[in-house]
């Protein structure tokens, strides 16, 4: 143990020292390892790596490149500390284009392991080999390009070398770090081989392709395209249909400009634009890629680069629940097998002339049957319950007229019975002489019976289609109640009696120099003292809440990223338990008419592929699994 009464003088490291200490930051295990060199060969512009383990990577890592390579003289460089041919200024440093820029992975690695480098560049006719520890250069065999050899990794070291896990366990940390940089770079060869036996190769291809071949036909299958593009910043790539989200947070993968990273407010941001459409605790599964101008993101802010910092976070923040947003906006009317069709046609008259039918129209056009009436009870904060004074005589609906912004009362016009207006085409029956054209100009379909009061049967081009009418119609009328909602100015409910908020002198500070921001949100905060707000008003809808828990929320994600969708989330919260107690229920048996009414709804409603918990809405069955089924011509 450090004696601290005793004094000792201050001496400058040894290098060996100094290079174990960098080592212990960024280098953890094999993979950290193999990370470091794969992006360096990514650097030097290869088109073909090939990786191979012995051990799970503890024995020995070889990565071999088609790169640039290292000229003989720069050799004995490669392996000196902070000497690196990624950066030369502070700017460079502020817009860092390159995977590595701090110039200490292989001083790091040639510390803690046996290190050979053999490399050859353009201009040299034979390959020169050097040795980490020695640092002695000679002759060698080799192509054009790169080979790293790190073998014994942490020999000298039995400290570290008895935290690493059993073969197979480093082996599969290897192989995750080998996919996510595969899957950043699409347009590169890979292969890997463990214990000389190959393993997996990727052939170049493009980003959708390589996703596939990385973590598998499953996901594609399910997957929906996301793709956004705000000037200095772009997001695409591929998000789960949440019908198909996971029960772990397991296959999730964030890049930024090529980089792996894990960011929370990202991760923030995706989790609020899945909010009212996954169901539990299910996990959404991602492989989403964002370029962004590199002086807009800090990447020197973790030992292993694995975390950034960017220089607007809200507008980062607001890109990705927008983009997530609109990717699951466009699943309404579409095929559970086939999530990547887009069918927008969404109404076909009698004559059999197309007509355009918009969300508003389509909704409007649900029948009278399709809205209940009742009394609802008080709001306990449980999403099972509304909120209270919702108890409504029923009166004509009239979506133009509804106004927010007066008294409560206007809210009965969201459960009232719905006319149908002469213009919205609403498809007849089905006949035995109905045609297969008429039926493909439906995505779900048109109905043909009820089961049981709970779920409507359809038939729609390529076979049958199964409707959960209670959870459809929930969907259908909290997107409305939504749309509703956000066409009004925020109604105000100031507090008689305002009250007292304790909390930090941070948050004091936020609320002082954050009024502006507050006042859009429709809080009324004031500093009343050094760790004291006073709360005067806050939405109306959100009064009967916990009103503490929200104004702190509000201020954490300000400050946290500049923003906050926390009123949002729990209006919507609130909105949708409206919407579960305002739609039809089972047992409710509907006409052909207006079942068809409901399924043109849904094609024109957002995400009406999932209820507002996270259920499934509909299914489809093919012809095919049905003769399958049925054991049809076999």
């Amino acid at each position: 143990m450090y004696d601290m009464s005793q004094r000792k003088e201050i001496l400058p490291l040894p290098e060996q020292l100094i290079n174990q200490i960098a080592a212990g930051e960024v280098i953890e295990r094999p993979a950290s390892v193999l990370k470091e060199v794969l992006e360096n060969a990514i650097d030097a512009g290869a088109s073909q790596i090939e990786v191979r383990l012995e051990g799970g990577g503890i024995r020995r890592i070889c990565v071999i490149d088609d790169g640039s390579g290292i000229p003989v003289n720069e050799l004995p460089l490669a392996i000196t500390q902070h000497a690196t041919s990624k950066i030369r200024s502070l700017d460079e440093l502020e817009s860092v284009a390159s995977m590595g820029f701090r110039g200490e992975a292989l001083a790091s690695i040639a510390s803690v392991s046996r290190l050979t480098i053999t490399s050859r560049s353009a201009e040299q006719d034979l390959a020169y080999s050097i040795c980490g520890s020695s640092k002695e250069i000679s002759p060698a065999a080799g192509g054009i390009g790169t080979t790293i050899d790190v073998k014994q990794l942490f020999e000298h070291i039995p400290a570290r070398r008895k935290f690493l896990k059993t073969e197979g366990t480093e082996f599969g940390h290897a192989v995750d770090a080998m996919e996510r940089i595969a899957m950043a770079n699409p347009h590169i060869s890979f292969r890997i081989f463990h214990n000389q036996k190959p393993y997996k190769q990727w052939l170049a291809s493009d980003a959708f392709q390589r996703v596939r071949d990385v973590i598998g036909e499953e996901f594609i299958e399910h997957g929906l395209e996301v793709q956004m593009d705000h000037g200095l910043a772009r997001v695409h790539g591929i998000t789960i249909h949440p019908t198909a989200a996971r029960a772990r947070a397991d296959k999730q993968y964030l890049f930024v400009n090529g980089r792996f990273i894990r960011d929370r407010t990202i991760s923030h941001a995706i989790r609020q634009a899945y909010s009212d459409v996954l169901h539990g605790d299910r996990q959404p599964a991602y492989v989403l890629f964002l370029e962004i101008s590199p002086d807009l993101v800090d990447v020197n802010v973790h030992p292993a680069k694995s975390e950034v910092r960017f220089r607007e976070s809200g507008a980062v923040y607001r890109l990705f629940t927008q983009a997530i947003g609109s990717a699951l906006s466009n699943t309404g009317g579409q095929s559970q097998s086939d999530a990547n069709a887009v069918m927008s046609t969404l109404g076909r008259a009698g004559d059999g002339q197309v007509v355009e039918v918009d969300a508003a129209s389509a909704q409007s056009a649900l029948p009278q049957a399709l809205m209940t009436q009742g009394t609802y009870p008080a709001h306990t904060g449980s999403r099972n319950h509304a909120p209270a004074a919702l108890n409504y005589p029923t009166s004509s609906y009239h979506q133009n007229s509804l106004d927010l912004a007066q008294t409560a009362g206007n809210w009965q016009s969201a459960y009232a019975p719905i006319s149908t207006p002469e213009d919205i085409h609403v498809p007849k029956p089905l006949t035995h002489n109905s045609s297969e054209t008429e039926l493909g100009d439906y995505p779900l379909g048109m109905a043909i019976g009820q089961l049981h009061g709970i779920y409507i049967l359809a038939q729609n081009h390529s076979g049958l289609v199964l409707v959960d009418m209670h959870a459809a119609h929930e969907r259908v009328v909290y997107e409305q109640l939504k749309q509703l909602h956000n066409q009004q100015e925020i109604v105000i409910q100031e507090f008689l009696v305002p009250f007292l908020i304790s909390c930090s002198e941070k948050e004091v500070a936020l609320v002082e120099s954050q009024q502006e921001l507050l006042q859009e949100l429709g809080l009324r905060l004031s500093a009343s003292g050094p760790k004291s707000i006073t709360v005067r008003a806050v939405p109306a809808l959100l009064a009967r809440g916990d009103i503490e828990s929200l104004v702190l929320g509000v201020l954490k994600d300000i400050s946290d990223i500049g923003s906050t969708e926390r009123l949002a989330l729990q209006r919507n919260e609130i909105l949708s338990t409206m919407a579960c107690h305002g739609s039809v229920r089972a047992n409710k048996f509907l006409t052909i008419t207006e079942m068809n009414a409901l399924l043109r709804a849904m094609e024109a409603t957002d995400k009406a592929d999932n209820c507002n918990h996270g259920r499934p809405t509909w299914f489809q069955w093919s012809l095919r699994d049905l003769d399958k089924l049925f054991m049809r011509g076999e």
